[in-house]
């Protein structure tokens, strides 16, 4: 495979940015070779500036669920670019995107658009201490929520800890508010609550937890969470900036059957381009500025271009079966490559929801804590490597989600199976 272009590319690219990228896992640290310069997408694939084509299940992370320059995503940014790019005014185009969104939505009266899904949960998280007028938090570890300082925490090794900063640059009083807790434990949870619950303005979870691997919670546990929330006056904040409108059009929240208070999402409302949101029911959000005390503002906050991006992409997401077509392509090929790994007797499996998989070298198809994740990348590392020279491009790290979107038909995704054998018969070979 010819990487000579993106070679030179990132060798330049050092000179101008902190590892030469930004985002850092761009930088393919984790991986082999100089990152690849993505030069265009086009439906299910990418193109790097060497001109390989690959067969992508990165989707820009997530936004992409209709694929790469989707027609009618594509059109409808065209057409409303001619009229302008930004206003600082309100536009018709906000509110044609909030009704398609909350009309659909039944946990959410009200919708804030701002430009980011860090933003968004940075604004959830000072509404519900506006609100309830509490100042602690609770998370969980393997959950990421942005690089929201307050957020930007590891748990300790006991049972229930206050957090310490996992970066520099975020003070320890800053995250002194913050408790964090492993996932899928109960006893971890009634102890948290026994002690803070007075304190505590919210808790927030990815509920389908997808930036530390796939972390797939048990719905009783969830529940459990919407029990315990509700008897203490907490409120429940979903960060579905990942599994909104992913795994169903109103997220884990519509998957799982269990409300939030506050929800936050990001990345397919956009299209591809930067979008976030925070929504509530009217109780909560009205104490968001001007109608409340908790302030919150963005000059770029509902872009019209990104607001016609969304409108085009969640009419399509709104359509009758459209979710269970994309998690039975999904299913498909991950059932086959799985397959595959256990007639083999390969440590490997590819955990998935939705439209949504994980690889994971484990034989475990459900991996629910980050403490259960074999920390040496080694042969993912391998792995990406060999399919990359297969064509095949997912995210250059083993704690990152794959997508699938809407134009990876059967047939592609055949193929994308049998290059994962190959693959994986190589690597364990």
């Amino acid at each position: 495979m010819k990487r000579s272009n993106s070679e030179k590319l990132y060798e330049k690219a050092l000179n101008y940015f902190p590892g030469g990228v930004n985002s850092p896992v761009r930088a393919f640290k984790a991986v082999e070779g100089a990152p690849l310069f993505i030069k265009k997408g086009k439906g299910p694939y990418i193109w790097d500036e060497d001109e390989n084509q690959f067969i992508d299940f990165c989707c820009s992370f997530g936004p992409h669920i209709l694929g790469h320059n989707y027609p009618d995503v594509h059109q409808n940014i065209v057409d409303n670019l001619a009229n302008g790019t930004s206003f600082g005014a309100p536009t018709r185009l906000e509110n044609d995107l909030a009704e398609i969104i909350i009309s659909r939505n039944p946990y959410i009266d009200k919708i804030r658009f701002v430009s980011s899904g860090t933003e968004a949960v940075m604004s959830g998280i000072r509404l519900a201490r506006g609100y309830t007028g509490r100042n602690k938090i609770l998370k969980f570890e393997g959950c990421y929520h942005g690089h929201v300082d307050s957020l930007l925490v590891n748990a300790g090794s006991g049972l229930v800890t206050t957090g310490l900063s996992s970066s520099a640059g975020v003070p320890e009083n800053v995250v002194a508010d913050t408790i964090v807790i492993p996932l899928n434990d109960v006893e971890a949870l009634e102890t948290a609550f026994a002690t803070y619950a007075h304190e505590l303005a919210c808790v927030i979870i990815e509920p389908i937890p997808a930036n530390n691997g796939l972390l797939l919670q048990e719905r009783s546990f969830l529940l459990k969470l919407r029990e315990i929330c509700t008897a203490h006056n907490v409120l429940l904040f979903f960060d579905e900036v990942i599994s909104g409108f992913r795994v169903a059009f109103s997220g884990a929240a519509e998957y799982y059957d269990i409300a939030p208070d506050i929800v936050s999402y990001g990345k397919i409302i956009g299209g591809g381009l930067p979008v976030g949101a925070y929504g509530a029911k009217n109780h909560i959000m009205k104490s968001v500025s001007p109608d409340g005390p908790v302030y919150q503002a963005g000059t770029l906050s509902g872009n019209p271009v990104a607001m016609s991006a969304g409108i085009a992409q969640l009419t399509v997401c709104s359509r009758p079966g459209f979710y269970e077509d994309q998690e039975q392509r999904t299913q498909t090929m991950v059932n086959s490559i799985n397959s595959h790994a256990k007639e083999k007797g390969y440590n490997f499996a590819l955990v998935t929801i939705g439209s949504i998989f994980w690889i994971a070298f484990s034989d475990k198809t459900t991996i629910r804590s980050a403490s259960q994740i074999d920390t040496d990348m080694t042969p993912f590392k391998k792995l990406h490597k060999a399919l990359l020279e297969r064509n095949v491009y997912v995210g250059p790290s083993g704690y990152e989600v794959g997508f699938i979107s809407y134009v990876h038909t059967k047939e592609i995704l055949e193929n994308a199976a049998q290059q994962f054998k190959n693959a994986l018969d190589e690597v364990f070979g």
